[in-house]
């Protein structure tokens, strides 16, 4: 059900026909979300050559990990309105949403300060390779003064997800996504300026999607209207977004951690190897993609249902995204198993870079259904409000052991295959944790009883 404010109603209707309805507009969203990252590499790999690909493709994990710890602990904001919306409490529902805008400013600055300070030492750390250093830190910093407009987009669309509002969200990135593109073009591709402008024209992007987010938001009339003498923070509210979305940003964080010294390790083999693991890592995002959009849509049909009492509905709605989500993980799979080396040259030609490429693909690619089956279970859990959860595991295994794993097995045997065989490994751990979770423990009611101790 769908009202003319584009919220929509899943507490009604036909379960699976809601739930593809509200993740199609999601995959749209993230797909040209993927582009502002992909532009970059792709552009600057083309016009610039292979240095400064490397000099951009070893941003992923740095900028993943002083991101993703305030945008995952917002995103519990999207666990307590959804929650409240299919509760129709819409009192709660704006206060949360105050309070949710509140966190995004005072994180986008801090991550700013962070971002801007310590790069320089961060990327050292890292063991960036001194031929790629000062592009590595130009383009950093570049990226981090415009990072509030970052924070900002993902705590706007956490907020109409939370609705059932992914259709906006889409049309706005879409357009700053082809915006981002023809700057990247412009900049490194007429005008030559170097790796920083990909940079800039990322800021640039995001600025305007964040902006025609919060012109939405502040449309008058619809449930989650924003007005800025509102914007505080509600304690009441921050401890429940706190509550759900907290685990989520440590479990981000660590996982970011782990795989800045997974980029470190790779860092060490040189110029090659870090452009050929970069670019399929762009690869990577696009074609997990469907499966992310799932395991969204899973938090927000699961949040709302759950919060109207649908315990019957929230499970019908948890298998068909798992069945979903496993069927496209292993079709995507096959296709990059087959075409990755056509894909990777699409960043660069060199050979070596290619060879790489194509062996960490081949080494992950059909394993992917198992990467799946974390993110849609994990996703379940976030909207039952068993954030914890996923934190717990996938800390202890997508952190912890990945890092033992490669620390030991990079002790004994220094070869860059044991590197792209840690992410399989720990996803077949962490898969085998979440079934048992999932068949044997009691997620649904256990949302209910955190209700009733909430006051509802």
């Amino acid at each position: 059900m769908q009202n003319t404010s584009g919220t929509k109603i899943m507490t009604e209707g036909k379960v699976k026909k809601l739930i593809l309805q509200f993740a199609i507009p999601i995959f749209f969203s993230q797909l040209f979300q993927q582009l502002y990252n992909t532009a970059d590499s792709l552009i600057v790999g083309r016009y610039l050559g292979k240095g400064p690909l490397a000099a951009v493709s070893s941003s992923g994990p740095l900028i993943f990990l002083l991101v993703s710890f305030f945008t995952g602990t917002a995103a519990g904001a999207g666990v307590v309105i959804s929650r409240y919306f299919g509760a129709k409490d819409e009192e709660r529902v704006g206060r949360a949403v105050h309070t949710n805008v509140a966190f995004g400013l005072v994180a986008g600055l801090v991550v700013t300060v962070i971002g801007v300070a310590f790069t320089p030492a961060i990327l050292k750390i890292m063991k960036t390779d001194p031929s790629v250093l000062p592009d590595s830190i130009a383009y950093f910093r570049y990226y981090f003064l415009g990072v509030l407009a970052n924070v900002m987009y993902n705590i706007f669309t956490s907020i109409m997800n939370a609705v059932g509002d992914s259709r906006r969200p889409m049309v706005y990135l879409i357009f700053s996504s082809v915006l981002n593109i023809l700057l990247d073009l412009l900049f490194i591709g007429v005008f030559h300026l170097g790796v920083a402008w990909a940079a800039i024209a990322t800021t640039i992007s995001q600025l305007v999607s964040a902006l025609l987010c919060l012109k939405r938001l502040l449309k008058k009339g619809t449930v989650y209207q924003v007005s800025f003498g509102k914007v505080r923070f509600h304690r009441d509210m921050l401890q429940e977004i706190l509550k759900y979305g907290l685990p989520t940003g440590v479990q981000n964080s660590v996982i970011g951690l782990a795989n800045v010294i997974l980029q470190s390790n790779i860092n060490s083999f040189g110029e090659d190897a870090m452009a050929g693991y970069g670019s399929y890592v762009k690869l990577e995002g696009f074609a997990f993609l469907p499966i992310t959009c799932f395991s969204m849509a899973m938090t927000t049909f699961i949040g709302q249902n759950l919060g109207a009492g649908q315990y019957d509905r929230a499970k019908e709605g948890a298998r068909f995204g798992i069945v979903m989500s496993l069927l496209l993980a292993e079709t995507i799979g096959l296709i990059m198993f087959l075409f990755v080396p056509s894909l990777i040259k699409m960043f660069n030609a060199d050979p070596e870079v290619v060879r790489l490429g194509t062996r960490q693909g081949r080494t992950e690619a059909l394993f992917y259904f198992l990467l799946a089956f974390s993110h849609i279970i994990a996703g379940i859990c976030r909207g039952a409000g068993k954030g914890i959860v996923p934190m717990i595991i996938m800390l202890s295994v997508w952190c912890v052991f990945r890092i033992l794993y490669i620390t030991v097995m990079m002790h004994f045997v220094h070869g860059i295959g044991l590197i792209y065989w840690a992410y399989p490994l720990t996803w077949g751990i962490s898969s085998v944790i979440y079934l048992f979770y999932y068949l044997c423990c009691d997620w649904v009611h256990g949302f209910d009883k955190a209700q009733n101790g909430a006051g509802r």
